[in-house]
């Protein structure tokens, strides 16, 4: 295979990657490196510092979008950061001194709590309690917009959804993925923040998340040009193909397709992992 027909398939690829990534709201990462180590043989730590260029480059455009529309909460999202990026670094340096095998089960396994969770219904709880302390001194509190208006909201459990922040950008650092699926359960079920604020948040994060480890990643020779451009240009032009299409799409039968894509994926990787193969 010469290099510009690599290049074009892993375009390819990566392109379907963004877009069931965005159809699904789990983003491409948890495609792009199990298909890069399994259908092309690329290296799983070649494969994860490509991905979280990916990461970085998708978040950024998505960000700024719902930080617009009133979405995103610029507080938690600077507050939490400080657990995700510390996570992100601490799998990093992990990644570079654990086998790859050993990525590769724990990748699986991330899998399959991702195929789990795209089929779970996502519902706003409502939590009818008096305002956290915590979460009121550090003015977390505030409001999003709904067809009926601008709606409040209390944060709570500051500290447990901290913790849980920690965990997911470790998975970053280590696995090369946006970890959405874990911030989001931090705040819609920790911290009970509304679900619409918690994913647009989470999407804030993402970036500052992947762009810390991928420091890393770049000064240990993981991040190849040749390999980050194409699976970047195709997860971003997937994004935003998935964004528009997301309209007219019959959601419940993407994620069905989905969540049996990453299923098999994720039996793959740790199959593999666990024979060595990788």
């Amino acid at each position: 295979m010469t290099v510009l027909s690599f290049t074009i398939l892993i375009w390819i690829g990566s392109f379907l990657a963004g877009l069931l990534g965005a159809l699904t709201g789990l983003g491409g990462g948890v495609v792009i490196v199990p298909l890069l180590a399994l259908v092309f043989h690329v290296d799983i730590r070649y494969a994860i510092g490509a991905s979280l260029i990916s990461v970085i480059a998708t978040s950024s455009g998505a960000a700024a979008a719902y930080v617009k529309e009133g979405y995103s909460n610029i507080r938690i999202g600077m507050f939490l950061e400080v657990a995700t990026t510390s996570g992100a670094i601490v799998g990093a340096f992990i990644a570079a001194h654990v086998h790859t095998s050993t990525i590769a089960i724990i990748f699986g396994l991330v899998l399959l709590y991702s195929s789990y969770l795209s089929r779970k219904p996502k519902e706003d709880h409502v939590v009818e309690a008096p305002p956290d302390p915590l979460a009121t001194r550090l003015r977390m509190n505030g409001t999003y917009p709904t067809p009926e208006g601008m709606k409040s909201y209390n944060v709570y459990h500051v500290p447990t959804g901290f913790s849980l922040m920690f965990v997911a950008g470790a998975l970053s650092g280590l696995l090369g993925i946006g970890s959405g699926a874990v911030k989001v359960l931090a705040m819609d079920q920790a911290m009970a923040i509304p679900f619409k604020v918690s994913t647009t948040t989470s999407n804030f994060m993402i970036g500052v998340t992947a762009a810390a480890s991928a420091g890393i990643y770049l000064n240990r020779g993981y991040i190849d040009p040749g390999l980050a451009m194409p699976v970047m240009l195709g997860v971003l032009l997937g994004s935003l193909v998935g964004a528009r299409l997301l309209v007219f799409a019959r959601v419940k039968m993407l994620r069905t397709i989905f969540s049996l894509v990453i299923l098999a994926l994720a039996l793959e990787m740790i199959f593999n992992g666990i024979t060595g193969r990788l």
